[in-house]
């Protein structure tokens, strides 16, 4: 009895003494990085996710306009918060690493259907029912996304589009099919094995505008590893004065965690050069 008596006391005085030392609450509100919009999409004839990421300054400048970073795979729940992250951290102003900038995130309603081009491999047609829609999705890009962001938002004509994986894919299709939809092609581990790798075997649309082009991989077997290679060789083979091609191999990062160092190291080697002829003292 007395023991348990002590121990009463005991739990008493300690929650007397941290309600007297534990802050008071004063306010709680949700904290928000940017919009989350839904779009009736005519072309997919359904409805579309959109997280926006807005500069930090974008509501006190109403005159500055901002280059739109265009991200595959841009659930909440999937890679919008991290690349939104990066972005904000690169521009910031000692940081300077890339301009300030829009980022729309698309988020997915069947990524297997709007990633993929029709396949003549049977395996990849049963793993993969929905699929072979990917014309459908670049033309809701071209002809519906990219003019709503112009209307309803401060844009410049500057455009970058990040994929992995089957996001990865797409942005290579559109790269060689479409390929002035936008400037700059941050692709990381593309599922170029798809269609038993006809992508490859295609041949780019020419293209006229400077571009910048960066490929990316990590650890992720024989096959992978090969095809993002042979992607870079192919673009290479073009060796055209106005594309700057970039390749890294990340022997350390697997298919699942490469996306995010990826996106860092795109954004230095693509907006680098562009940050420096914008300054002419850099060494």
């Amino acid at each position: 009895m007395k023991h348990n008596l002590l121990i009463f006391t005991s739990l008493f005085i300690y929650s007397t003494a941290f309600a007297q030392t534990s802050p008071i609450k004063i306010s709680e509100t949700d904290f928000s990085i940017g919009k989350a919009l839904r779009i009736k999409s005519s072309v997919l004839n359904e409805t579309r996710y959109l997280n926006i990421y807005l500069p930090l300054n974008y509501s006190k400048d109403s005159a500055k306009t901002y280059p739109v970073i265009y991200l595959l795979d841009g659930s909440r729940d999937e890679d919008f918060i991290h690349v939104s992250g990066i972005v904000q951290f690169g521009s910031f102003s000692w940081i300077n690493m890339i301009p300030e900038s829009i980022v729309v995130g698309i988020g997915n309603v069947d990524r297997k259907r709007d990633f993929t081009s029709p396949s003549q491999n049977k395996l990849d047609q049963e793993e993969f029912p929905t699929s072979g829609k990917s014309e459908n999705f670049i033309n809701f890009l071209e002809k519906e996304l990219q003019p709503f962001m112009k209307v309803h938002f401060r844009t410049t004509n500057i455009k970058t589009i990040i994929g992995q994986s089957l996001g990865g894919l797409l942005a290579t299709e559109i790269l060689f099919k479409k390929p002035e939809l936008f400037d700059n092609y941050i692709i990381v581990s593309p599922s170029l094995w798809w269609n038993d790798e006809m992508l490859l075997k295609e041949k780019l649309i020419p293209y006229d505008s400077k571009k910048s082009i960066y490929i990316a991989g990590g650890k992720e077997g024989e096959v992978m590893e090969r095809i993002a290679k042979e992607l870079y060789q192919k673009l290479n083979e073009q060796n055209k004065d106005n594309t700057a091609l970039f390749y890294e191999f990340m022997e350390d990062k697997t298919h699942g965690d490469a996306l995010h160092i990826a996106v860092y190291h795109a954004f230095e080697k693509i907006f680098k050069p562009q940050k420096e002829a914008l300054t002419p003292e850099a060494e």
